[in-house]
């Protein structure tokens, strides 16, 4: 088990947040909350409050990246086997509705081989709370052993 599932069960999804805000500061901004981690899946909501909005009082685009880099990375590290590591390389993203809401982010790995070295283009869905598509990002990981 990676040590970042061991974290997650050990402080539970209301208090991950904070733990991985700690090892990465920046993912603070955002401020996180965790609904699920486990192999091959992440999801975490950012809550809509004044700190998060553009001047169009929206959820910030950059908002939505910094989740995306965050679900995708908790995904990858739950998933990956003991000797690899990985860093992001490059992301796409779409921005597909104004986020008037909260967002939820979802990274799912299912049918991405995580078990080899190489480039992995893992994929982030954000919706509002309605259900809607506000913004995608494929988000390529360089997976290495060390």
């Amino acid at each position: 088990m990676s040590e970042l599932l061991k974290a997650f069960d050990q402080f539970g999804a209301e208090k991950f947040g904070q733990v991985v805000s700690q090892m990465a500061p920046y993912f603070s901004t955002i401020d996180p909350q965790f609904l699920a981690l486990r192999p091959g899946y992440s999801e975490a909501k950012v809550i809509k409050v004044r700190s998060v909005e553009n001047h169009l009082g929206t959820i910030h685009a950059i908002v939505m990246c910094n989740a995306a880099e965050l679900v995708a990375g908790t995904m990858i590290d739950a998933s990956l086997p003991d000797g690899f590591r990985w860093i992001p390389k490059e992301m796409h993203v779409q921005y597909l509705a104004k986020a008037k809401t909260d967002i939820r982010a979802v990274s799912c790995g299912a049918g991405i081989d995580l078990n080899t070295a190489g480039d992995k283009i893992i994929p982030v869905e954000v919706f509002d709370t309605h259900g809607t598509k506000v913004f995608h990002a494929d988000i390529t990981m360089d997976v290495r052993e060390h």
